[in-house]
């Protein structure tokens, strides 16, 4: 060997007969003498030792930079580059301490029950957040990857994992809330909605400065985190429907309007049996001291006091008083930078459903005729259809309403598309008409629903669920709630006559998108409308929207589980109302006009005869 051989192989002989190899330098060992070691007369004995030390060697340093082999299902860790600590000790010490990290409330047993599984519900997508954001996963494909057993055990994760060991997406505490089996509870619900407008609440001001698309951003993260997995809970966990009692629910919601207490004491006096009147108020108002008002004369916008409290108004006075007592209103106050526009507010009202029979929406600036519950009723029984829907745009709130019992009532017929740049070629309903001279006892068949008015059963709310992903719009929702009415089977008839007025008309109100301005920065509104009504426009064919040619991805998030239904093909919708989304054109469809059934409904033909 050579002097300057930093390296030298020593053989030992152990107490069983066998023999190792030492490595190291001659300073590490304290060798003064590379003859220190055990001499080695033959030669070639020598160059064989010194073969099978290099072949040591190298299979010590392969052995020390190989990775170490799977630990996630609880083997044994090899290796010398790491330490896992085995699973079965860490889950003896947790037991032993009353512990278990596995689910994430225990390090929060002291907060309310109801937080401690929000927060497990958290835990729903987890690190797959940016893949959702990147359109590369959808939440639905997280959230229903599962297979769980009769107990709420997970077996399997969809992705071919199996057992409780399995490295799935939902924490171990979700799972055991998600498979509650109670309806939800009124408290339950509005717990979690106050929960989720904070934390809206705490993201709007994060995000003062964000471009639209950073909004949109911003705000499906929070509902691919909290909303979504919750409303997915809420639709399982529905209040039983209650039938046989004619119990209505009344949705209302109300921005910044100074009708509604008046709407409230109208709708409970002028209703047949008000103690099976309940409504669901979403009221959004400008809380502070010094508010802003709407758009005045010269486009001056000034400082005015803080809205009127509509729920207060109503529940101090003496008509009112009873049934806010009694629980006949049940109420979710947003301030009005959480406003999301109608539609979301319609959402969130919808969840204050608590099992009635019937479900009303309209405006909070409404006028009503005397048993107007009864006559909604009435009328729903008398349309020929085990499904029916009865909407339109009621007359204005000056009409008299006591006359127009004697007339038919007018029926929503007129759709366009939009011109405007700002409304991206929405479908839009151009009014109601009254097209027949003659009033009938029976309802006749309409194309189209009317937002601000329409009373059905309330299957309606778990056959054709509100969007959580629709935040922002003012257009769109009347088109697509009527295409997904009629595809989930459901049929659209215009009143006999008309029930309620409308305050068509409120000039210089405030208005939600200014509210958005506020928010957020001027001007933002408008394209932060244009780009989530893709979502809308995917759901109804239009080719230029389709998901393929779309971004962000995040657009379409969990989509199918909010549109058409299966009864009924959005073709034949589309067909029979006349709507060609490729050439953006109108047909006259004459059968609305003329008040016979649609094509496909001529065994009703009878019934219109006059």
């Amino acid at each position: 060997r050579k002097e300057n051989n930093h390296l030298s192989f020593k053989h030992h002989n152990m107490h069983r007969g066998t023999s190792y190899l030492s490595i190291g330098s001659r300073e590490e060992r304290g060798d003064g003498d590379i003859n220190n070691t055990t001499p080695i007369q033959n030669s070639s004995s020598s160059n064989v030792l010194n073969g099978i030390g290099c072949l040591v060697l190298a299979s010590a340093i392969l052995f020390l930079l190989s990775p170490a082999p799977n630990t996630h299902e609880g083997g044994a860790g090899g290796g010398l580059l790491r330490t896992v600590p085995d699973p079965s000790s860490l889950k003896q010490q947790q037991a032993e301490n009353g512990l278990n990290f596995d689910d994430p409330r225990e390090r929060t047993r002291k907060l309310p029950v109801r937080i401690q599984g929000l927060l497990a519900q958290s835990q729903l997508v987890g690190k797959q957040l940016d893949l959702v954001k990147e359109g590369k996963k959808t939440v639905e494909e997280i959230v229903h990857a599962e297979v769980i057993d009769r107990d709420g055990k997970i077996i399997s994760d969809g992705n071919g994992n199996e057992g409780v060991g399995s490295s799935v997406h939902v924490a171990k505490g979700a799972v055991s809330r998600n498979y509650k089996s109670a309806p939800m509870t009124l408290d339950e619900i509005t717990t979690f909605l106050y929960s989720f407008l904070k934390k809206l609440n705490s993201s709007n001001l994060k995000n003062k400065r964000a471009t639209f698309h950073g909004i949109w951003a911003a705000y499906h993260l929070l509902v691919v985190k909290w909303l979504y997995p919750w409303d997915q809970e809420y639709l399982r966990r529905m209040p039983v429907r209650r039938t046989g009692e004619n119990s209505i629910f009344l949705s209302v919601v109300t921005y910044r309007d100074e009708f509604c207490p008046e709407t409230l004491k109208e709708a409970f006096d002028k209703a047949k049996d008000p103690d099976n009147l309940f409504v669901g108020l979403v009221q959004q108002n400008c809380q502070e001291e010094k508010c802003r008002s709407g758009v005045l004369e010269g486009g001056k916008i000034e400082d005015v006091g803080p809205d009127p409290d509509c729920y207060a108004e109503f529940c101090e006075s003496p008509e009112g008083r009873v049934y806010c007592e009694n629980g006949n209103i049940r109420l979710l106050r947003l301030k009005e930078s959480e406003s999301l526009g109608p539609y979301m507010a319609r959402y969130f009202a919808s969840k204050l459903w608590l099992g009635e029979e019937y479900y009303m929406q309209i405006d909070s600036h409404m006028t009503f005729l005397q048993d107007w519950d009864a006559l909604s009723i009435q009328m729903l029984k008398k349309a020929p259809s085990e499904k029916p829907v009865i909407s339109h745009y009621p007359p204005p709130h000056t009409a008299d309403l006591v006359a127009k019992t004697k007339v038919a009532a007018p029926r929503l017929c007129g759709p366009t598309f939009a011109t405007s740049d700002l409304e991206s070629q929405i479908i839009r309903l151009e009014g109601s008409y009254n097209y027949d001279t003659v009033k009938l006892d029976t309802p006749r068949f309409a194309p189209f629903v009317a937002a601000g008015y329409l009373v059905a059963p309330s299957t309606i709310l778990s056959e054709v669920p509100f969007d959580p992903f629709l935040p922002y719009i003012f257009m769109g929702e009347e088109i697509l709630l009527s295409a997904r009415l009629w595809t989930s089977g459901y049929d659209i008839f215009s009143p006999t006559h008309s029930l309620l007025g409308h305050h068509y008309v409120r000039n210089h109100q405030p208005k939600f998108w200014e509210s958005i301005h506020r928010t957020f920065t001027f001007g933002v509104h408008n394209p932060l409308q244009m780009l989530v009504l893709n979502r809308v426009k995917t759901q109804l064919d239009y080719p230029e929207s389709a998901k393929d040619m779309m971004k962000p991805k995040s657009l379409f998030t969990a989509v199918e589980q909010y549109s058409m239904g299966t009864s009924r093909s959005l073709e034949e919708y589309l067909k029979i109302v006349g709507l060609d989304m490729v050439t953006k054109e109108v047909s006259y469809t004459e059968w609305c006009e003329t008040g016979v059934p649609p094509p496909g409904f001529e065994k009703y033909a009878n019934l219109y005869t006059t």
